[in-house]
Parts: structure tokens; C-alpha cells; sequence
């Protein structure tokens, strides 16, 4: 049992690879089902005895490999796309709820109004738009009344980050391929901690380098 489960562990590991990043989200119901079915079928690989593993083995890889066709039928034909991904659902249109919108998708006032409130939207009345993505995820687009004001729309002045959020240091161990990403060397790290009052590495739990250059560090406690 311990051999069988190896084996089918490191299939799994190969085939979720193979398969890609898409597959491993489970952006649609259609991910979704195959990522259930694929365990399924390695958990029972792996410990059900009266499975004969050869016949278990190619039964996963085959359907893995129909995951990886159906995918390129998706990337090649619209067609096949709607038919297994199916289209973003309109269940607010200009502020108002699309009762055709809302019976295709099979939602009721309540899961509307809960996925709204988990986007920080308590109010139908601050919506224009509302997108029920194939993920099933909610998109919205809020009334301009209700956005936020930008720079732009203050006509305050704003600078582009110069780089990405990006972890330097991790449990006292620097981190020197994101250092060489950035363009930065380990000096410069060592010069940033001496100003925070810094001696070593080691005494860091966490380092990150924010947008505008700066340091973020947090030390270890001790505890």
C-alpha cells in the first residue's frame, strides 16, 4: 500500500503539472468536477487494495490527458468554449436585476445580495453592473456615483511604484533570486538593516520590499 501510494502521489504531482495552473484554480464547474474526479480516482488507487493499480493508473492519466484536449478544444472554438465553460451570467443590468438573468443562473435575492455584501456592496442601488462570472464569482461595476475618487479625478499629483511588493528575507535567510530579479545586492540589504538598527540577517523574521523602495522588516521576538 505504501508503493502504491507513492506512485500514484507522484502521477498526481505529474499530471496537475501537466495540466496547468488553470486546472489547479478550478476557474469553472467543468475544473472544478475533473480536480474531484482526479483525486477520486488516486484515492482510490491508492488505498483500495481489489483495485488493480496498472488498470487504476491509466484510467487517471487517460483522464487527464482528455482534460488537457478538452482544454485545447476551449483555446481553439468559441463554440466549444460556451458549451463547456458556458458565458458570464447579467444579473444587474444599469442598476437593474435581470430576472432572466437571475433565473438562468438559478440565484435567488439572497445569494445575490450575500455575494454582493462579500465585495463590500450592501446596497443593490450602488450597482450598475453585476457579472456572474463561469468561476462563479461576481463581477460588479459600481454607479460613478459610488466609486472611489482617484488621482486623476483630484488631479493629485502620483508616481508609478518602482518595483513590485517582493519578500527579501524569510525566517533570517535571504532570499537572493528575488534580490537578483530586482536588481538589488545583498549590500544594499545589509545597509537598509543597519539604519533600522539591524546587526544580521538572522535576527529578521521578515523582509519585504515595498513599491517605492523602502524596507519592511519585522523581527524575529524571540519567543
Amino acid at each position: 500500500m505504501i508503493i502504491r501510494t507513492t506512485v500514484a502521489f507522484i502521477i498526481l504531482l505529474i499530471l496537475a503539472r501537466i495540466m496547468g495552473k488553470k486546472q489547479i484554480s478550478q476557474l469553472t464547474f467543468f475544473h472544478y468536477v475533473t480536480g474531484i474526479t482526479i483525486g477520486s480516482i488516486a484515492a482510490e488507487i491508492s488505498v483500495n487494495a481489489e483495485t488493480h493499480f496498472f488498470n487504476g493508473s491509466i484510467a487517471l492519466i487517460w483522464w487527464a490527458v482528455l482534460t488537457v484536449i478538452v482544454n485545447l478544444l476551449t483555446i481553439k472554438s468559441i463554440k466549444a468554449r460556451k458549451l463547456l465553460d458556458d458565458k458570464p451570467t447579467i444579473l444587474i443590468l444599469k442598476g437593474k436585476i435581470s430576472e432572466q438573468g437571475m433565473k438562468k443562473a438559478r440565484f435567488t435575492l439572497n445569494d445575490l445580495n450575500m455575494m454582493l455584501r462579500e465585495q463590500g456592496v450592501f446596497s443593490i442601488m450602488d450597482v450598475n453592473y453585476a457579472i456572474l462570472e463561469t468561476n462563479g464569482e461576481l463581477s460588479i461595476l459600481k454607479k460613478a456615483s459610488q466609486e472611489p475618487a482617484t488621482r486623476q479625478d483630484v488631479k493629485a499629483p502620483g508616481t508609478e511604484p518602482k518595483y513590485i511588493p517582493t519578500e527579501i528575507i524569510s525566517d533570517g535567510n535571504l532570499i537572493k533570486e528575488n534580490l537578483t530579479e530586482l536588481k538589488l545586492t545583498e549590500e544594499w540589504v545589509y545597509s537598509q538593516l543597519k539604519k533600522k538598527g539591524i546587526g544580521t540577517i538572522e535576527q529578521v523574521y521578515y523582509a519585504e520590499i515595498q513599491g517605492d523602495g523602502t524596507l519592511h522588516v519585522d523581527e524575529k521576538t524571540g519567543k
